[in-house]
């Protein structure tokens, strides 16, 4: 197969073997939504939920590289389960990030050795939730939008807003009394990702729960949870134009019809769909070397730890922002091309293959091309890197 996953590390090696399980009923799970269990039961078991905590806390310490190679690999056949492994990562770094040493004692050791599933309810851009202080902690009342991953989640990242207007962010278990999960997610694409509302109703939370302060600066160790983001998501686009490409590529050559007037007698004879065969693969072949040169960057800024400069920061944004963009354009060409090489037999929701194209374009609509072509296009004229924010 043109995209075949690089076996000898062993954990590319456990997460091709569940990506091949995931495939079974991808597409029947696609149609019905909901929640993955029984697969999430699956990636519990194999320690991959585990494998990028460092080894001091009891995890793998994988690199970002496997990671992300492991986000693709699930994307190859279910975008949702790839999306899900990914923002996993989320809120277990923010708390070393800006956790206290305690928390990622208690909360990296316990994900480790449980191999826990974390979601976050924290949406930056909607200030929806807000808290009362009370004498031992906070009292939450309010919802959160896109709390992906939260209706199969052991634990959960949420945040609020003070009286003052300030954010604030804590961990806690995610069957917590007051959290209340609506499973409300109505997207074309990425169906089982839990996307929607979560509602806080008198949620009590602790002191100790509380990750960092709003009164402490962002760092540029601190602020990578955005790269990770778009690290994420960029290779959900590259994951999803591999697998599309792969089984088009199978039903091409299977059970594809040459056109009436194309003058050969089979589909893949036809010069017209071996340039367009080749060209998708060119793009996608092309966004992979792109995505791994940016885990690469995402490794060696994570590696500095808090004495990460706004340089180093600046210099793995870039090559993030350009994979994401690439990534993002081929993702979206690539799940749509490729029905008019598989031809009008292709279309039918039996096969499926157009919860590629669904995965791609809901994600994407959630991180705009245009601004990170004129982040980096800032950055080649200026010399000027982004200044850490959401998104960026």
């Amino acid at each position: 197969m043109p995209f075949e996953t690089d076996v000898d590390d062993p954990l590319l090696a456990k997460a091709t073997e569940l990506r091949k399980t995931f495939h079974l009923d991808a597409v029947e799970r696609d149609k019905q939504g909901s929640r993955p269990v029984e697969q999430i039961r699956l990636l519990k078991e194999s320690s991959l939920a585990s494998a990028q905590i460092a080894r001091e806390y009891g995890g793998q310490g994988a690199s970002w590289l496997t990671i992300l190679r492991i986000v693709r690999e699930f994307a190859k056949t279910d975008g949702s389960l790839a999306h899900l492994f990914g923002y996993h990562h989320l809120p277990l770094n923010l708390i070393l990030f800006r956790g206290s040493a305690a928390q990622r004692e208690k909360w990296l050791a316990g994900s480790a050795a449980g191999n826990w599933i974390w979601s976050n309810s924290g949406n930056a851009m909607s200030r929806t939730s807000s808290g009362e202080k009370t004498a031992t902690g906070w009292v939450i009342n309010g919802s959160r939008p896109f709390s992906s991953g939260s209706h199969i989640a052991d634990y959960i990242q949420i945040s609020w807003e003070n009286a003052e207007g300030a954010r604030l962010t804590a961990a806690m278990p995610a069957e917590r009394e007051g959290i209340v999960i609506e499973n409300d997610w109505d997207g074309i694409g990425q169906r089982q990702t839990g996307s929607g509302t979560v509602r806080f109703v008198n949620l009590q939370v602790h002191d100790d729960e509380l990750i960092s302060s709003p009164d402490v600066s962002l760092t540029p160790y601190s602020s990578l949870t955005s790269l990770l983001q778009q690290s994420v998501l960029l290779n959900v686009f590259i994951g999803s134009a591999q697998g599309i490409l792969e089984e088009g590529r199978a039903y091409t050559t299977t059970r594809s019809r040459p056109w009436i007037h194309s003058g050969v007698e089979r589909h893949v004879d036809d010069p017209w769909i071996k340039r367009q065969y080749g060209d998708l693969y060119i793009r996608t072949l092309a966004a992979t070397e792109l995505a791994d040169k940016a885990a690469r960057s995402l490794d060696m800024a994570y590696a500095q730890g808090p004495s990460l400069s706004l340089a180093d920061r600046g210099a793995a944004a870039i090559d993030i922002a350009t994979a994401n963009v690439y990534a993002g354009e081929v993702g979206l060409t690539v799940s749509s091309e490729v029905f008019e090489l598989m031809g009008a037999r292709s279309a039918t929701n039996a096969n499926g293959f157009d919860r590629f194209w669904r995965n791609v374009r809901t994600h994407t609509l959630h991180n705009p091309a245009e601004y990170k072509k004129r982040t980096v296009g800032t950055w080649l004229l200026t010399g000027e890197f982004p200044v850490p924010a959401i998104y960026r």
